[in-house]
Parts: structure tokens; sequence; C-alpha cells
């Protein structure tokens, strides 16, 4: 097959060598001039994801695999063209569509009768019935289920095992008509492999969900537990604090049992996905009560984290407190919707002088988002750890001169690491 790929990001571009490892031809679009030399020089634009750099070498160097900024190089004649552009959206998730709806209109000045167009990126229940339909056909004057078919597929891979989890997962896919369900059954089966699954009630593989809303739900539905299951474990963790009681060891025994699957409590839900689907979920169901107090009670734990600092410590103002971790998970260089923001800005409203220190980024990049860098073996009064990177499980007072206080945030660390030092966890009393 010729297939093409639009967006060459971090889930964009290890899909397009998954692909192309299958011994298609792909032709991958990006906006960025500098992305795209860098994968035809087969040079990975961005560093975590596990395979990437040999896979990608292998791909463009037996000519399978080649990047581009131009639509009309790309999409004229291609079996098949997977958009996973992202969806941005403003600081209470309201989604704007606009690169989303400039792509699908270049993909549509070149689109060819015939094509199987895949929507990756994750969306509100009902667009691509309502939005990519009428904007294909009328930007085509083609017909979609006769001259296209289109269909929406959810990503559902993990960022640093792209690889390993499109083997693991069943792949969902939801068309607008029966000829587009099995067009993309056919697709999925050609590009991907999966693992045998013996908990699963049916083979792993490509599971036709009947409908793109129902893809399109699946996607929100098991990110949104997440969020909502993170915030009742955050919930749990707040009372038993005040309870005298562990919330490790109250989910460790609640766990034991096969119908209880409590999260792990911590200072921040970050990323591109569960602080943002919930939100999605709720410009389709506005009346969810359940979700909006969820992303409400994960959205107020910097704040609550920060609070637990300034119990243990005294008063914040005048002093020097460095914020462990920008991004929003550990061995990801990525600060989208990280805790980082929301602890700074309460350590901030309380005077403290707050430092950022993380290990996969550099001083100035730091210094680029307004925050001043630090560097481990600097003074500082008090720490809290915002991100899980496996550097911080080795730190110890000597890394951290004078801290009297240290909050972790994320459980990565022990009491006994720090002697003479107020150690705190969120859920544990008197750490």
């Amino acid at each position: 097959m010729k297939i093409a790929v639009i967006a060459l990001g971090k889930i964009g571009l290890p899909l397009a060598v998954q692909f192309a490892s299958k011994g298609h031809d792909v032709v991958g679009v990006d906006v960025n001039a500098a992305t795209v030399a860098m994968i035809n020089a087969s040079e990975v634009p961005f560093p975590g994801e596990a395979q990437l750099d040999v896979k990608l070498a292998d791909v463009v160097g037996r000519g399978h695999l080649r990047a581009t900024t131009d639509y009309a190089d790309a999409v004229p004649g291609a079996d098949a063209v997977v958009i996973v552009v992202p969806l941005v959206v403003d600081d209470d998730a309201v989604p704007d569509f606009g690169w989303m709806d400039d792509a699908t209109r270049s993909l549509a000045a070149h689109l060819t009768p015939g094509t199987l167009v895949i929507y990756e990126t994750t969306l509100p229940v009902g667009i691509t019935r309502t939005r990519w339909k009428p904007m294909l056909e009328a930007d085509t004057d083609m017909v979609e289920g006769r001259d296209f078919h289109l269909v929406f597929s959810p990503e559902r891979v993990f960022s640093g095992r792209i690889f390993a989890d499109l083997r693991k997962y069943p792949k969902l896919v939801g068309a607008l008509s029966a000829d587009g369900a099995a067009r993309a059954v056919e697709f999925y089966e050609a590009v991907l492999d999966f693992d045998e699954r013996t908990d699963l009630a049916r083979p792993n593989g490509v599971w036709d969900l009947g409908s793109a809303e129902a893809a399109e739900m699946a996607k929100l539905a098991e990110t949104t537990y997440r969020d909502v299951n993170i915030g009742l474990a955050n919930q749990f963790a707040q009372y038993a604090a005040t309870a005298g009681i562990d919330i490790y060891q109250v989910i460790e025994a609640c766990n034991s049992q096969p119908f209880s699957h409590i999260h792990q409590p911590g200072i921040a839900v970050g990323g591109h996905c569960i602080p943002v689907y919930p939100r999605l979920y709720l410009w389709n169901d506005p009346a969810a009560t359940v979700v909006r107090a969820a992303r409400e009670a994960n959205a107020g734990m910097p704040d609550y984290a920060i609070s637990l600092l300034e119990g243990a410590h005294g008063p914040l103002h005048g002093q020097r407190v460095v914020v462990l971790g920008a991004a929003y998970r550990g061995g990801v260089k990525e600060t989208a919707f990280s805790g980082v923001f929301g602890a700074v800005s309460a350590l901030e409203e309380r005077g403290a002088d707050v430092l950022v220190h993380d290990p996969l980024y550099t001083d100035d990049e730091l210094a680029r988002y307004g925050w001043s860098p630090y560097r481990l073996g600097d003074n500082v009064d008090a720490a809290v750890v915002q991100t899980d990177h496996s550097e911080y499980s080795a730190l110890s007072p000597s890394d951290l001169p004078g801290i009297r206080t240290f909050l972790d945030g994320r459980r990565v660390s022990r009491a006994e690491a720090w002697p003479g030092v107020s150690y705190r966890v969120i859920g544990v009393p008197g750490t």
C-alpha cells in the first residue's frame, strides 16, 4: 500500500515507522521543515521513544519511509491517509479545531477517489461525522461511503513504549459505513501485529465498534475512567492523612481482590490525555457531575501538596524551594498540563523563592518557561518532587544542601533516605 501519515509528532512518527516496517510505502507530512529534514536523515526529532532510532533508520534506509512538507507529494493516490494532527485545547480543555481544520482542508485539496481516511487524534463524540465528513465532502465534491471512506480509530499508546503498545492492545475502529469499517479492519491488519492475549473476551486484533461515535467515546471513556479513579484515590489520601491512616497500605489491601483497582494518589495529573479528555467528554455531556468533580479534585492537587509542605516546613515566604521535575511524567520530555505549573504558582503565592530542576531539560530550556533553574548541590530550604524521574529516587540530603523539608509528591523515595529532614508523602500521616 501507499500510505500517508499527516503530522509526524510523538505519535505520528512511530505510527509511520510501524506502517513502513511492514513493507508499505509511507510518506509522512509535517509542517515543520526541520522535523522533515531530520526524519529524512534518519534522525529522531524527539527523545525517549524506545526502538524508534533503530526502526527509523531501517525503514528510511530501505526506502519505505520519507517525509515532506507538501500534501501534494503525499496524498494523491494514497490507499490510506492517517491523520494525527494535535487537537488544541485551552486551559478549560475547550477544543480549538484550527490545526485539524487546516490539515483536513489541505488533505481535501489533494484527496483522490478510493482513499481510506482515518483520524487517530482523540475527538469529542460526533466530530468525525458532523465536522470532518461535511468538510471533506464540500471541499472535494466527493461523497463519503462512495468515493472515499472515513474512519475514526483512537491511538491507545503510551509515549516511550509505543511499539510495544501497538502490539499489546486491540486496535479500535469505527466507521461511517459498513464498507468503510471493512476497509479499516483490512488496513490495520496489514500494518500492525498483535500479541496473543488470553485475558480478553475475544482475540486481540482489530475490533470494529460499529460506529465512529462508539470509537470516539471508547477513547474518552477509558481515559476519563483513569482521571476519575485518580481523583478518588487523591480524596482517599487526603482523608487518610487526617485519620492517621497510610493510604498506600489501604490501596494495596483493597486491590488484593479482583473487584478493586484503585490507582495511586499524587501531586498532579498531567500530560496530553488524562487532564484533557475528561473535559472533552464534558463538552459532550456537561451533566456528568462525577467526571467534573474528579477533574476539579485532580486540578487542585498541586496546591494541596504545597499546603502539606507549608504545614511541615512552616511559612514559605522567602524560602528557597526547588520543584523537582518539569515534565508531566518520568522519563518523558514534555510539560503538557504538567503539575509543575500549579506547584510553582502555589509556591509563588506563598512568597517562596522558587527554582525548578529537571534532568531532561537544560537551564536555558527551563529559563524559557520563566523559571529559575536549579542545580543539584546548591543550597535550598525545601524540595517538592513533582515528576517521578528515576534520578530522583537516589537523591539524599547531600544533593540538596541545607534542606529541612522534603515533600515526595510521587512517592519515589522513603523517609529513611532523609535523616534529619521532615519527609512528607501525600496520603501518609506524620512521615
